[in-house]
């Protein structure tokens, strides 16, 4: 088996046949690739050289590092294993603290005086429901408070 190389500084408009046969002046070369970004549908210039054996990588190595490509430099490594990535797309979310888990659900299982069926609910209910709140001195007929007009407003309707 061949060693893989990493080539860098790729002119945007190679494809993998170009790499390919680029590569194929230092021997056998069993796959190229240049790298695609896929949101832009366009390479990002670098890409991946695998040859059939290490001394033709070696070779290619030697003749093509800092090897100038139209108006690109290239660069060529020897490429080294890919790091594991978690998968999805966003990290894991923290644990919360410890301690006891917390209830799922809505409001009524964090708040026991919530639920219609609790007695402290239908007491709360039974005392306010129904029950008219006494008019006391200073109440006029309509429920709003009586007494002096607000400080601005004229009787006589002229503006102010």
């Amino acid at each position: 088996m061949g060693k893989k190389l990493f080539v860098g500084g790729l002119p945007y408009e190679m494809n993998d046949a170009q790499l390919k046969e680029l590569f194929g002046a230092c021997g056998a070369v069993v796959s190229a690739k240049v790298i695609i970004d896929r949101a832009l549908n366009k390479s990002k210039g670098f890409g991946f050289v695998e040859m059939t054996t290490d001394e033709q990588a070696a070779a290619a190595l030697l003749k093509f590092n800092n090897f100038t490509l139209g108006t690109r430099r290239i660069m060529v490594n020897e490429a080294r294993p890919m790091e594991p990535r978690p998968a999805g797309g966003f990290p894991p979310r923290p644990s919360g603290g410890g301690g006891a888990p917390r209830p799922a659900g809505g409001f009524g299982e964090r708040n026991p005086n919530f639920g219609a069926d609790s007695k402290a609910f239908s007491d709360r209910k039974n005392r306010y429901d129904n029950k008219k709140k006494p008019r006391g001195e200073g109440f006029d007929k309509k429920g709003g408070k009586g007494g002096k007009k607000g400080k601005g407003h004229d009787d006589d309707n002229d503006g102010w």
